[in-house]
Parts: structure tokens; sequence; C-alpha cells
């Protein structure tokens, strides 16, 4: 518990909850933040662009409409238009006198009988392409007035000329029902906006909770933890990764424990042997030339048998703890397999095995020749300890194109299936033997881990009552 007591304070101090909760409420915020800087600040100037935009839409379809249709259809349309855009509409001759007008706003300034029209006319024979759009003060009201006009005609020989009015300041009215309206909507909406938030909250951190309490039973070696990842795909993901990291945890536990027993029972038998068979020496045999040596003998071959166990312990550590280094250089593996097998000639020889080398065409391979060699001889002795009666091991090198293939092959009661991934494994025996096995129970492991820091491709084949052939792949070759 202490490492998760010191990720907690290495960590940051707030929640989830609280995190997600105040993001929503920051958000929120500033939406309406917003929301209401337009209305303070642009609302005026946004309206007025509607009305410009509104006046000038109304003049052109106007205008179109005096072009186009008969002078019925155009007089029909000219109130149309006024009413549908709430703006005033005055239709002068070629002389300013007035020929049609529709007055929609109230104390409309073009149709006040005091209006200047003939200097409205006159500006718009002056400005640009005999378009006008400007802004007067309503003397009555003191209203701001939106004043669009144009020629009909060219300005040579207008026809006429049209022009718009419309308020331009916003209806003091509307713009109270606007602001009480966003105010009140406001004020329903933080509320919802606190409510939603915390459940939101709740329901983002629930699974992660559940999770980091289901992730503390395991920390505390309780391998039967489940994890809920119920609520949203990445909880489900992060709940079925730590399921996983659960199953190999636990097997790694067991093979722990397993390792810690096969190594305790492995130390304890040669430590009593050689402590019994000293003692005979110091009680029984000291005088005895021939006793002596005998039990001396079996004193050696004990203390090998810790050497050697010690020795594959430290090697697998070393290996997978990245400490050692490759060490490359170009041999004949050809030559090499030839060396290692000679070596077995006495064991061959005393025990009766018979270990048979099919070589291919000499090549040339790049790889730490010790490190191989140290495969090479456990894969032969693993086939040595699990081979059939005929006590029979073929050894075989196939050249290809992109590498040598060395496959080690027994003949005895092959694999289970299910059992096959786990052979690789740290000190696991299979129970298919016929005779006393000889070794650690780590020479598979340290083939395992050689060949993974080579990155050479490995791997096992078996059939139940016909053996097992392992075998790996070298790829830096050179014919």
């Amino acid at each position: 518990m202490k490492p998760i007591k010191h990720f907690r304070r290495a960590g940051s101090r707030i929640p989830l909850k609280f995190t997600v909760w105040l993001y929503f409420i920051i958000f929120t915020i500033v939406v309406f933040a917003l929301l209401w800087l337009f209305q303070i600040f642009y609302f005026d100037k946004f309206y007025q662009r509607m009305k410009i935009r509104t006046a000038v839409d109304s003049i052109e379809t106007i205008i179109d409409s005096y072009n186009n249709d008969p002078k019925d259809k155009f007089y029909r349309k000219f109130n149309e238009v006024a009413v549908k855009n709430e703006v005033c509409v005055l239709l002068l001759d070629r002389y300013g006198r007035v020929d049609t007008k529709k007055e929609v706003i109230a104390n409309c300034i073009i149709h006040d009988r005091n209006y200047n029209k003939e200097g409205l006319v006159s500006k718009i024979q002056m400005a640009e392409n005999g378009f006008l759009t400007t802004t007067e003060v309503n003397p009555r009201t003191n209203e701001n007035m939106l004043i669009v006009g144009c020629r009909l005609g060219s300005a040579s020989s207008p026809q006429g000329y049209l022009i718009v009015n419309s308020r331009l300041d916003p209806v003091p009215n509307t713009v109270y029902i606007v602001k009480s309206q966003l105010l009140f909507i406001t004020s329903i909406l933080i509320v919802v906006a606190f409510v939603l938030s915390l459940y939101l909250a709740k329901r983002i951190s629930s699974p992660i909770d559940r999770i980091t309490k289901s992730a503390e039973r395991l920390a505390k070696g309780d391998f039967s933890t489940k994890f809920d990842g119920r609520g949203y795909l990445e909880a489900k993901q992060l709940a079925d990764t730590l399921t996983y990291a659960e199953k190999e945890l636990s097997k790694v536990d067991t093979m722990q424990r397993d390792l810690i027993a096969n190594v305790s029972h492995d130390l304890r038998t040669p430590l009593t042997m050689l402590k019994a068979y000293a003692e005979m020496i110091r009680d029984l045999s000291g005088d005895n030339p021939v006793k002596r040596n005998e039990h001396l003998e079996i004193i050696i071959s004990e203390t090998d048998r810790l050497a050697l166990l010690v020795n594959d312990m430290l090697d697998l550590s070393k290996l997978e703890s990245g400490k050692q280094k490759l060490s490359l250089s170009e041999f004949s593996i050809t030559d090499k397999l030839g060396e290692i097998i000679e070596r077995f000639k006495g064991l061959s020889d005393k025990n009766g095995y018979n270990i048979m080398f099919t070589p291919d065409d000499d090549m040339i391979v790049c790889c730490d020749v010790v490190k191989i060699e140290q495969v090479i001889y456990n894969l032969i002795n693993n086939a040595i300890n699990y081979t059939g009666d005929d006590k029979k091991v073929f050894v075989r090198q196939i050249n290809k194109d992109d590498g040598v293939i060395v496959e080690v092959e027994d003949t005895g009661n092959g694999i289970e299936e299910d059992k096959i991934k786990l052979i690789f494994d740290k000190y696991y025996r299979s129970e298919n033997h016929k005779r006393e096995v000889v070794g650690t129970g780590l020479g598979l492991s340290i083939v395992k881990a050689v060949l993974k820091m080579h990155n050479f491709d490995y791997g096992v084949r078996s059939t139940l009552g016909k053996g097992s052939t392992f075998w790996f792949k070298i790829r830096n070759v050179k014919k």
C-alpha cells in the first residue's frame, strides 16, 4: 500500500468529479457572459445593420418590380414590401413630386409635409451610382431615422426617385422584452447547468471510483477482484485492461510461488546431501580412501548442481534486466553445432543417447556466439531430458533464403496444447518425462531471453505421443 499512498501524494489532489463540474460551470459562465456582452454592447449595432439590409432589400425588390411588372402589379408589390419589411416608401417622379407613397411607421419622416424632399433628391443625384444611404433625426420624436434613396433611370434622364424610411433605433419595449426574457432564461439555465454538471461529474467519475477501489484491492493481493467498467467506453477499456493485468499478475504470482518452492527444493536437496556426506567422511569414511573418494565425488556432483542452479538464475536475471549486451561476431553455425554435439558424446556413450545431426551447406552467421551456444546447449539438454525410450535426439540445420533454422527434436510424450505457451516460463517443467531431469528448469527461459535479445524468431511444435521440436531462426547470415 505504500506505493499507492505515495502515488496519491505525488498526483493531483483535485477529484475528477470536482474538475468536471468546475469546467462545466466555467463553460456555462463564459457562454452566458458572451451572450450578455452581445446584448448589452452589440444589440443596437446588430439591429442597425439588419435595418439597413432590410431597407436595401426593399429598394432592390421595388426597383425590380418597377422595371419588369405592369403598373397595377408594381403598386401591389410596392405596398406589400412596405408592410412586410415595416418601412415607409415614397416614389417621386422626375420632377420630385410624389407619385406613390406607403406609410407604415408612425411619425415617418419622409412623409412629413415639411420634409425637404428637394434636398434629398439633390443628394441622390450627387451620390455615386445614384444610390444614397444616410441617417437623420426625427425632430418630433428625436429618433434616428434611416433614409435610403436611389435614382430610377439614367443620370441624364431620370424617371423618378425611390426613397425608403426605416426607424433606426430599436423599439424600447422590444429591447426591454428581449432582455427580460434573456434574464429569465439565464437564471433557469444556470440552475439547470449546475444540477446537470453535478450529475455528469458523478456519472463520469463513478466508473473510475469503482475501478480505483478494485485496483486498491488488487494491490493488496486480491487476484479475484472484479473491475466494473460500466458507464462509458473508456472506463470499459480501462476495466478490461486491468482485468487482463490482474490475470497476468495472478500468473506471475503463481509462477513466483512455484519458483520459490522449486528453487528451495533444488537448493535443499543438494545442501542436505552435502551435509550428510561431509558428516559421513568425518565420522565413517575419513580413513577409508575408497569410501572417502565416493563420498567426495557425490559432494563435488552436488556442488556442481548448486553452481549450475545459481549460474542459471544469475544469467537469466542479467538477460532479463538488460545488463548483458550482445557481442556480435561471425562464425560457422554448421561448425558450432558440430562442436556442441561432440561435447555430448561422453553422455551419449555413457547413457546410451543417440544425438543425430543433419547439417546443411556451411553458413556464416552473425550473432553472439557465446549466447547462441548456450541456446543450442540448453535445447539439446532439454531434448535429452524428455526424449523417448529410444533415447534419440535429432538436431537439424535448415538453410533458408533469409536465414538459418536450427531444430532440436525429441521422441518423447510431447506437450499438451494448453501447456505449450507455458513451456518457456521460468521454472516450468513438463510432467511428460520418464527419467530424472538434469538441469534447473531455467534452460528454456534463458533460451527465450537470449533469442529475444537477438530479435530472432523461435517456437515449438509438439504432438502428444510423438515428441516435440524446438526451433529458432538466425536471420543475419552470409553464404
